[in-house]
C-alpha cells in the first residue's frame, strides 16, 4: 500500500531547539509552512492542540486556502464541542476545500493540567470513554440519510441530522492514538489510522500486534502511523553531529525556561500522571540513547515525557531505510517533523522524502511478485 507523508505545522517557527518569537499567529509563516510541505511531496500536515494554542480549524483553513493538494489533520479533544457539530463542521470544510482533503485525530487528554484549563475535570478513563462515544456520533452523524437518536453516558441527542455530508467517498478519516488498556479498546472499535510514536522496532511490533487483535475482536481493520524526528546530513558523521547541537540548544532553551523564558513545547506538570504512550519512550530512553542503530532518544531523555520525540540520524539513504522497516511492520503512514522546522521540511523534500516513496514502492513490487510466484 503506498505510504502517506504526514508534517505537522504551527503558527510559530519555534520548537524544543529554537525559542518563539513574535505573535502566537503569524499568519505568512503559515502559508510559508504549508507551501513548503506541498513542494517538498508531502501529502497530509497535523495540526496540533493544547489549551492555549490558536483554534486548529482556523488554522486547518488557512493550510488548505494556501495549498493546492496538500491535506490536513486537525487534532481534536472531545469534550468541548459536540459531535454533531464537528461532524458539520469537517463537511463543511471539506466542500470548501475541494473536497477529500480534510482529516481528524482525537485526543482524549494525557494532562490533566491542560484539560482543566478548558473546564474538564474528568479522569482519564471517563475521558477515553467519551472519545469513544464522540466518534460514534461523529461517525452516525457523517453518513446518516435519516435523522437519528443517540443515548450514551456522555452524549444525548434526539433528531440529529447534518444536511452537509463529505465531498467525496472517502469521507472524513479518524486518526486516534493512545496506549493505556481504555485507548486501544476505543482505537480498535473507532479508528481508521492507529497513531504511535516512533519507539524501537520490537516495541512498535507488539504495539501492531496488539491493536489488531483488539480491532479484529471488532470486525475490523485499522492502518498505523509513526511519528519522528528526523535527523539528516551529508555524512552520517554529520548527522550525529547536528543531533548534538540541537540537544545543546534544546538544553538552552529548557535552562532560559527555567529563568523566566517560554517554553516551545508541552511538558506535563509536576506530579502529574505520565501518559502510557510518552511513559514508554521514557523507559525506551532509559534503557538507552541509541535504538535499532540509529533511533535517538537524547531528546527524549531530555525532555521527559513531552509526546514525539525521537529522531532516526544518519544520511537521507539510511534514515528512509530505518523507517522503512516499521513499513515491514504494518505502518504506512509517517509523521516526520523537525527541530528546525521549516528548514528541515525543505531539505527533506530533497531527499528524504523521494528515497521513503521509492524504498516503498520496491518493497510493494518485491511483494507482489512475492505474491505471483506462489500462486504460480
Amino acid at each position: 500500500m503506498p505510504i502517506e507523508l504526514l508534517g505537522m505545522i504551527a503558527t510559530t517557527a519555534g520548537s524544543e531547539s529554537k525559542a518563539v518569537e513574535g505573535p502566537a499567529v503569524d499568519a505568512a509563516y503559515v502559508r510559508e509552512f504549508s507551501r513548503a510541505h506541498e513542494e517538498a511531496g508531502f501529502d497530509r500536515v497535523l495540526i496540533g492542540y493544547s489549551a492555549s494554542s490558536p483554534d486548529g480549524f482556523a488554522v486547518a483553513a488557512a493550510a488548505l486556502h494556501s495549498t493546492d493538494r496538500l491535506k490536513v489533520l486537525i487534532a481534536h479533544r472531545p469534550g468541548f464541542v459536540a459531535p454533531t457539530v464537528v461532524a458539520r463542521k469537517l463537511a463543511t470544510l471539506d466542500h470548501l476545500t475541494g473536497g477529500g482533503r480534510v482529516a481528524i485525530h482525537h485526543i482524549s487528554g494525557g494532562s490533566e493540567a491542560d484539560q482543566r484549563r478548558d473546564g474538564d475535570f474528568s479522569d482519564k478513563s471517563d475521558r477515553y470513554r467519551r472519545t469513544g462515544e464522540f466518534i460514534e456520533v461523529l461517525r452516525r452523524t457523517l453518513a446518516s440519510d435519516e435523522p437519528f437518536d443517540y443515548h450514551g453516558d456522555f452524549y444525548r441527542v434526539e433528531g440529529a441530522f447534518s444536511a452537509v455530508k463529505p465531498a467525496t467517498d472517502a469521507g472524513i478519516p479518524v486518526f486516534f492514538g493512545g496506549l493505556s488498556e481504555g485507548a486501544v479498546e476505543v482505537g480498535a472499535k473507532g479508528a481508521d489510522v492507529y497513531m504511535l510514536f516512533g519507539e524501537p522496532l520490537a516495541d512498535v511490533a507488539e504495539h501492531i500486534r496488539t491493536i489488531r487483535a483488539a480491532a479484529a475482536r471488532e470486525g475490523r481493520t485499522v492502518e498505523f502511523s509513526l511519528s519522528t524526528r528526523p535527523i539528516i546530513g551529508a555524512t552520517e558523521d554529520e548527522a550525529w553531529k547536528k543531533a548534538e547541537r540541537i540537544y545543546a540548544e534544546t538544553e538552552a532553551v529548557i535552562a532560559s525556561r527555567a529563568s523566566g523564558g517560554t517554553l516551545t513545547f508541552a511538558r506535563p506538570a509536576q506530579h502529574e500522571p505520565v501518559p502510557v504512550s510518552a511513559d514508554r519512550l521514557q523507559q525506551a530512553a532509559r534503557r538507552g540513547d541509541v535504538h535499532d542503530e540509529r533511533l535517538w532518544l537524547g531528546i527524549t531523555r531530555l525532555t521527559g515525557p513531552a509526546g514525539n520525540s525521537t529522531a532516526p540520524v544518519g544520511t537521507p539513504e539510511q534514515v528512509a531505510e530505518a523507517l522503512l522497516k516499521y513499513y515491514d511492520l504494518g505502518v504506512t503512514r509517517f509523521l516526520i517533523r523537525g527541530f528546525d522546522p521549516l528548514g528541515d521540511v525543505r531539505e527533506w523534500g530533497a531527499e528524504l522524502v523521494p528515497a521513503l516513496r521509492e524504498g516503498a514502492r520496491l518493497r510493494d513490487e518485491a511483494q507482489a511478485a512475492q505474491r505471483e510466484e506462489r500462486v504460480a
